[in-house]
């Protein structure tokens, strides 16, 4: 079957688009609306962009062309909160997509638990194996429907005792949450070990001063 992209309307697309790209790593983010009202939502659309520091992106949508609340929360504040959901809470994670009023607290309603977090001002959810202080980096914009990728820079990880080894996390232990297409979720199911390849360590490259320019001549002699 061949498809063009372009005879698709926005629906069409995300169902289509949303089952190919599968299984997906949900983050459950947690916010606070100026007037203190926390919301708490599950984004699919989820990866790190960058380890030094510590960023990960969140693509949040817009309900008939207004940013939804995670959306206008973080910008408000420039804080929120990455949670990672194990199977035991698929109900209220699920239940948390429900579309509500900016009044409407969906930590109250779902009744989750909250701590206070360490460097920002919105709490995190108690129930979770992994939370994540996140504090805003930058938004950008994509596509005609007025999507924002939200990069935001980890500040604290709080990670169940238990499911960290040698610097690593657990995976099975963790028990994570995917997302699949329509109402439907998976988890990890079999994993397959296989032979370590070696990488290179990560390294901090130097700053660039734009202002300063490069002070060379303005090749680098290779290709």
């Amino acid at each position: 079957m061949r498809i063009l992209a372009a005879e698709l309307n926005p629906q069409q697309t995300y169902k289509l688009i949303t089952g190919i790209v599968v299984p997906r790593p949900i983050a459950w983010v947690c916010t606070r609306s100026p007037e203190g009202v926390l919301n708490v939502a599950p984004f699919s659309a989820f990866t790190f962009v960058s380890n030094k520091p510590p960023m990960l992106g969140v693509n949040v949508g817009r309900k008939a062309g207004v940013l939804k609340d995670t959306g206008r929360n973080i910008h408000a504040t420039g804080e929120y909160v990455v949670h990672i959901a194990d199977e035991s809470l698929v109900q209220p994670l699920h239940e948390s997509a429900v579309e509500h009023p900016p009044e409407v607290s969906e930590v109250d309603l779902l009744g989750l638990a909250t701590v206070p977090s360490e460097r920002i001002g919105v709490p995190r959810l108690v129930a979770p194996p992994v939370a994540m202080e996140c504090r805003l980096h930058r938004a950008i914009g994509f596509g005609d429907t007025g999507s924002e990728f939200i990069v935001g820079e980890v500040l604290v990880f709080h990670v169940r005792d238990g499911l960290l080894a040698d610097g690593k996390i657990d995976s099975t232990r963790l028990n994570p949450l995917c997302r699949l297409a329509g109402p439907n979720y998976a988890t990890l199911g079999r994993v397959m070990t296989m032979r370590r390849i070696a990488q290179t360590d990560k390294s901090v490259m130097a700053r660039i001063d734009p202002e300063a320019g490069d002070g060379g001549d303005g090749g680098d002699g290779g290709g």
